[in-house]
């Protein structure tokens, strides 16, 4: 039962951070049951583990569903990613290999090309998947997995948002202009200098994010 309950725990997770489930989506145990196969045991045991992660919640009499999350909340999720991911930044600054910068060069190359075209549906996806390589680029580069960990612990909640739909293009256009800032920083070892631009840029997130009411982030 324990391998069913992992199956069920990184399907729905899964399901939850990519927006297939949204917050706010009733998680009815018989219902995840039989869409996974499995009897509701494990499935009650995944929900359980995901609630202690703070993707669900759990109700008396009402059951489960995809955690929602206020304005307080996503306030202070914001503020501790800008201490920690600036303090990442100032890392990757002092560590980062040749290697490394030119892996994130290659990604904000990436989202730039993707910005250039139309802002089609089809490439939204695509911009939150390599802003999310860049993210992670900076941590590997940081060398710290102590650190990794904790900003994976709060990058969670935003990830289920709605990814860069709710972003006007002069945001978009910022976002990205941060990016290569960081990345100019890091090349030349300026630790404050990355540090500060990766706190502007995460403080710059939490407001767009509040500002349109959760539905986005970066």
């Amino acid at each position: 039962m324990a391998k069913l309950a992992d199956i069920a725990y990184s399907q729905l997770r899964d399901q939850i951070l990519s927006g297939r489930l949204v917050h706010g989506e009733r998680l009815a145990e018989e219902e995840l049951a039989e869409t996974l196969g499995i009897s509701r045991t494990p499935v009650r045991e995944a929900l359980r583990r995901l609630a202690s992660e703070g993707l669900v919640e759990v109700t008396p009499n009402r059951g489960a569903s995809v955690a929602r999350w206020h304005t307080s909340d996503l306030r202070e999720i914001f503020d501790l990613r800008a201490i920690l991911e600036s303090h990442a930044a100032e890392r990757a600054a002092a560590l980062a290999d040749e290697i490394a910068v030119k892996q994130l060069d290659d990604v904000c190359r990436e989202m730039e090309d993707i910005f250039g075209r139309a802002r089609a549906e089809q490439s939204l996806p695509m911009l939150a998947e390599a802003n999310r390589r860049f993210h992670t680029a900076i941590m590997e580069a940081a060398e710290s997995p102590r650190l990794a960990s904790m900003v994976e612990s709060l990058t969670h909640v935003p990830v289920v948002m709605q990814t860069f739909s709710k972003y006007s293009p002069n945001a978009l256009k910022r976002s990205l202009h941060h990016h290569r800032e960081i990345v100019d920083a890091i090349r030349v070892r300026d630790a404050v200098w990355a540090g500060s631009v990766m706190r502007a840029h995460i403080l710059a997130a939490r407001n767009e994010v509040i500002g349109c009411d959760g539905h986005t982030f970066i």
